[in-house]
């Protein structure tokens, strides 16, 4: 397809992992809107999670967040909900994001002032007519200290429910102080490319991965613009992190700075994942053996999605 305008990307969080009727019912809301491409779908059912990755022009990308946000909140029910990560709703965390410094070809790329007016706009749609409460985070954020979405989040969905209303550090930007009865709250929010990367360590011990996690994150005084927590997945710990920027912290220097971290407590890595597309530049052509990546490289690149989506590979 063609573009009709500077494209912007979408990358939701939904809370479901395991059931394929509801992730494809989900797929299926995004594809319906013309001019925007479903570029990948990840679930993790040990995190019970789905990030989705999306992009479009800015107003075709407006209604296809919005068409998913109504399809989880119709779908997932948060009090029946058991994972491993940390969540809020069912439509967890839609954050928009600018495509700039991406090698696009002819394609052109919104800024971040379009992603702040999306996640306003989309944000008091939700809280309007889903009657779901929104926290705008990130660049979106109408208080400073949601630029990251973690103070509110923290406790999940029960403690949001039980501090919604008389807490006012979570009290939402839109709509009822009350959350959903079953979709719960939404962060919508709009922020640079951030890259999911996930460590698998040859240890059980979720203990091993949580300090870990905590010598590398740059709020415990490790790696600059990474943030880690340690979970237990398939039977082994998982150091989880979010790479804030990628040309300060890339993969290869997070995945050094854990194996390290990991040898000091007698562990080491066994595989590594990047959940949902990474940009080109910061994934090493031998990913697969330097990074012990779980996937082909090619599979989780950001570029070759796009131009092929819209014409220009």
């Amino acid at each position: 397809m063609s573009p009709s305008g500077p494209l912007v990307e979408c990358v939701p969080n939904v809370s479901e992992g395991r059931d394929p009727a509801v992730l494809d019912a989900i797929a299926s809301a995004l594809r319906s809107v013309d001019e925007v491409a479903l570029l990948d779908v990840d679930p993790d059912r040990w995190h019970h999670r789905t990030v989705y990755t999306f992009a479009g022009p800015a107003e075709p990308v407006a209604e296809a967040a919005f068409r998913l946000v109504r399809e989880a909140s119709e779908r997932i029910d948060l009090s029946r909900h058991q994972g491993e990560h940390p969540r809020i709703g069912a439509a967890d965390v839609v954050p928009f994001v600018p495509l700039r410094g991406l090698d696009l070809g002819p394609l052109e790329a919104a800024g971040m002032d379009v992603c702040v007016e999306l996640a306003g706009r989309v944000g008091q749609r939700v809280a309007d007519e889903l009657g779901v409460p929104v926290y705008l985070y990130g660049r979106a954020a109408r208080r400073p200290e949601r630029s990251v979405p973690a103070p509110f989040r923290r406790g999940g969905f029960e403690a949001l429910r039980e501090a919604i209303a008389t807490d006012a550090d979570r009290a939402p930007d839109l709509g009822p102080a009350r959350v959903h009865p079953s979709a719960g709250a939404s962060a919508i929010g709009a922020r640079e490319i951030l890259v999911a990367f996930n460590l698998l360590l040859d240890t059980d011990d979720v203990d091993v991965a949580s300090r870990v996690a905590r010598r590398i994150r740059q709020s415990s005084g490790g790696l600059p613009r990474v943030q880690a927590l340690g979970f237990r997945v398939a039977g082994r710990a998982q150091v989880s992190t979010n790479l804030l920027d990628v040309d300060v912290s890339p993969p290869a220097r997070v995945f050094e700075a854990v194996a390290r971290a990991a040898a000091r407590l007698g562990a080491r890595i066994v595989s590594s994942e990047v959940v949902g597309l990474a940009p080109e530049r910061c994934l090493p052509p031998d990913a697969e053996t330097s990074l012990l990546l779980d996937a082909p490289r090619e599979r989780r690149l950001l570029e070759p999605r796009i131009r092929a989506a819209f014409g220009a590979a």
